[in-house]
């Protein structure tokens, strides 16, 4: 049950260009929080900023009471966040959302993430290295400046593909690239479960690779969300369920962010008008 809290920032450690690791103490997100869930969040408890933004979750630590986000600073919400010192309050409402499901036993996790689309993607590491589960993640961005907190992974023992478009790290060009070499090569770490945080266009392309290979594959989505509790209506997708004779509107503050790839309707699939979706941030 996602519980509203008036939350004190406890750490903030500035990274590279625009991005920040933020972190708060709120109980029940730290202990209730699954991995590709998120939270709704603003700076201050005034009416200044009327509308909490979504952010994907990206650790917590029971022990503590706390959760950290790794946040971009590109609007006013996310600017007014990252301005906070520790000590000041930020309104927060969580956890929220559907999770990512765990690939079945004797699969991997592979996990596909695109700029800050990696964060919900260190808690599904953390919790597949616990439970001895095999794992890689394949990380674009257009810069260098794009692929932060690699470092985490390694200190889990997960594998990284680091890729970017003007080729200032790792491999030069698109994630997917070096994502359908390696599903189509010979493998001892079991069938894969492909998992997708990013943008759109990302998505879309991770979901058409997982179906031409007859793979599962979930994606997180990110449309407008004003409210993450399902009454503004603002982030509503285009889904068609198996069997469902029609595609029908599903909110993804509350029925998703993460869907199953198969079942969302992609931009080509349907009218113009219709929305689509990539984590919440």
């Amino acid at each position: 049950m996602p519980v509203q809290r008036d939350v004190p920032l406890i750490g903030r450690e500035p990274l590279e260009g625009a991005y920040f690791l933020l972190t708060f103490r709120h109980a029940e997100v730290a202990h209730q929080t699954r991995p590709g869930q998120y939270v709704m969040i603003k700076a201050g408890t005034s009416a200044e900023l009327p509308l909490r933004r979504p952010f994907s979750l990206m650790s917590v630590s029971a022990k503590d009471d706390t959760f950290t986000l790794f946040v971009k600073a590109v609007g006013v919400g996310s600017q007014a966040l990252v301005a906070l010192q520790p000590g000041e309050l930020a309104q927060c409402l969580g956890p929220l959302g559907r999770s990512f499901v765990p690939p079945p036993e004797g699969a991997q996790a592979v996990m596909v993430a695109g700029g800050y689309g990696i964060a919900p993607f260190l808690m599904l590491a953390r919790e597949r290295a616990g439970r001895g589960g095999a794992a890689r993640v394949f990380y674009g961005g257009r810069t260098a400046g794009d692929l932060q907190i690699r470092d985490a992974f390694a200190e889990l023992g997960v594998p990284l593909v680091a890729v970017t478009q003007d080729g200032s790290l790792g491999e030069r060009g698109l994630v997917t690239e070096p994502l359908e070499r390696y599903l189509d090569a010979p493998s001892s770490a079991g069938p894969p479960t492909l998992y997708a945080c990013g943008p759109d266009a990302m998505l879309h392309a991770v979901a058409r690779i997982a179906e031409r290979r007859g793979l599962p594959c979930q994606v997180s989505l990110d449309p407008w969300m004003g409210c993450g509790i399902g009454t503004c209506l603002g982030c509503v997708v285009w889904i068609q369920e198996p069997g469902e004779a029609q595609p029908k509107y599903r909110c993804a503050c509350t029925e998703g962010p993460v869907f199953d790839s198969r079942i969302v309707l992609w931009p080509g699939a349907v009218s113009s008008d219709a929305p689509c979706a990539a984590a919440p941030q």
